[in-house]
Order: structure tokens, then C-alpha cells, then sequence
């Protein structure tokens, strides 16, 4: 819904004007309109499109839309179900959107190593909830795709590896907020200084679910409060960023 939500209340794209060091970029209409929208996807062809980046027509689909190869099978199915769904923000929108005109930055990502996933050849499965650190794994690799903009550099990340992405959770990413002016995301490794090693479980969950920080501050966009984000997601989230490497990195 962030990338994709339209002017008319629904899924039929946008400008994307913080993915602007891609150059000029639009979110696709994904609503089932027959003809600008995704009503002609199959299931697997949908399925092939989050997982490896590649859409029906073999075309791939570069680099400012997530990749999602390690969200599990049951989640990809239901986001499918969804778009194929009678919700109202998937019902057909006429909106088209131009095609990219990517940057000289996009440009040399693509012809130095940026490539479709390969789409996984065994199925793949969330861990259970019980094993809340290899649960909060997924929750922040797989399926939240946090690491992508609390790491380095989009430029610099390992989808299949995460935890090869350079500056893996120390932050310093390059974003932007509502007004265009450049922010960097926030380290959160558990470094007491320059993370977030001096903030409580607590803490945690309250910055992540509502925006509100320790010392009584909101956390600022493209950071949105997740309030849909359970007290036990989060707190597995939490979990796992215990066990990853400290990084030290004082963000401006």
C-alpha cells in the first residue's frame, strides 16, 4: 500500500518520489483492471513476480520493488488471495502509470550484478512462533523487509543473504521525508551510543507500533508508526536484533 495506493482509494499506483535516485519511477497499478492492472496474472505468475522480480511477459522488474524470496509460502498465498480478492482497493482502477525512466545510478546497478532471483526449488516455511529469535528473523527479513532500509546502502544488499547486505541493521541507508529532505535510517543494532542498545523491549514496541521514541520524540517518515504490528511480532523482532553484530554508527 505504501508504493502502491492510488489517488482514488485504491492499489492503482503512483509516483514514487522517495525512490528518486532510481530516477523516475511509478508503483504499477496491481488492481484486477483488465487491461492496466493485474487482472490477467495467474496465481504462479503472481507468485514468480514477488519472489524473483520477473513479471509475465519476462520482463524484470528493477530494483525499487522488494523481492520477496524469503517470505513463506503461506504468506505469498495470501497476499495473492488478496489481490484477487472483492476488497475495494483492488477492485479495477483505470489509473495508468508511465513507464520508468531510470537513473544513471539504476542503470549501472543493473549492468553491474543486479539480476532476478531464482525462484525457490523447495517450499518455504515461516518458523514457528515459539522460537521467537528465528521468528523475529523472518518477521524483519522475510517479511517486513526492514533490513533493506536499516542497512548500508540499497545498492550494497544480499536478498538471498540478508545478513551479507553491508552495515546489516547499523542504518545510514539514504531516504527521504514528506517534503523530499534526504534522512538516513536509523541504526538499530544494539550498540548503547549509536543504536538502540540502552532502549527496553518496551521501548521497542512502542517507537515501532505508534512512532513514539524513549525520549518522548516521534520517529520521522518514510518511518510510519505500525500499529497492524502485534505486541508479539514485535517483540520477536526485538529478540532477534539482540543476537545480530553490534554496529557502531552515529547517524545525522
Amino acid at each position: 500500500m505504501q508504493c502502491h495506493a492510488s489517488t482514488d482509494g485504491k492499489l492503482g499506483g503512483a509516483y514514487m518520489a522517495d525512490a528518486q535516485d532510481f530516477g523516475e519511477i511509478y508503483a504499477s497499478n496491481i488492481t484486477q483492471h483488465p487491461d492496466v492492472g493485474i487482472a490477467g496474472y495467474t496465481d504462479g505468475e503472481l507468485a514468480y513476480l514477488i519472489r524473483s522480480g520477473v513479471d509475465r511477459d519476462g520482463k524484470y522488474i528493477p530494483p525499487w520493488m522488494p523481492k520477496f524470496p524469503l517470505l513463506s509460502d503461506e504468506d505469498l498465498y495470501s497476499v495473492i488471495a488478496f489481490l484477487k480478492s472483492d476488497h475495494p482497493m483492488v477492485q479495477p482502477s483505470d489509473l495508468e502509470q508511465p513507464e520508468p525512466k531510470p537513473s544513471f545510478f539504476a542503470k549501472f546497478l543493473l549492468r553491474t550484478g543486479l539480476e532476478p532471483l531464482p525462484y525457490p526449488d523447495e517450499p518455504v516455511v515461516a518458523p514457528p512462533k515459539s522460537d521467537q529469535v528465528a521468528y523475529g528473523r523472518y518477521l524483519a527479513v522475510g517479511k517486513f523487509d526492514c533490513y533493506s532500509c536499516h542497512s548500508a546502502s540499497f545498492a550494497k544488499m544480499d536478498p538471498l543473504q540478508p545478513e551479507n547486505s553491508k552495515g546489516y541493521f547499523g542504518g545510514g541507508n539514504v531516504l527521504y521525508d514528506k517534503e523530499m529532505n534526504k534522512v538516513y535510517s536509523s541504526n538499530l543494532t544494539m550498540d548503547e551510543e549509536t543504536g538502540i542498545g540502552s532502549w527496553t523491549r518496551e521501548e521497542f514496541v512502542m517507537a515501532l507500533r505508534f512512532g513514539r521514541k524513549p525520549d518522548g520524540t516521534t520517529v520521522q517518515p518514510p518511518m510510519a508508526p505500525a500499529p497492524r504490528i502485534t505486541d508479539e511480532e514485535a517483540s520477536a523482532i526485538w529478540a532477534y536484533l539482540q543476537t545480530i553484530p553490534v554496529i557502531r554508527n552515529e547517524i545525522e
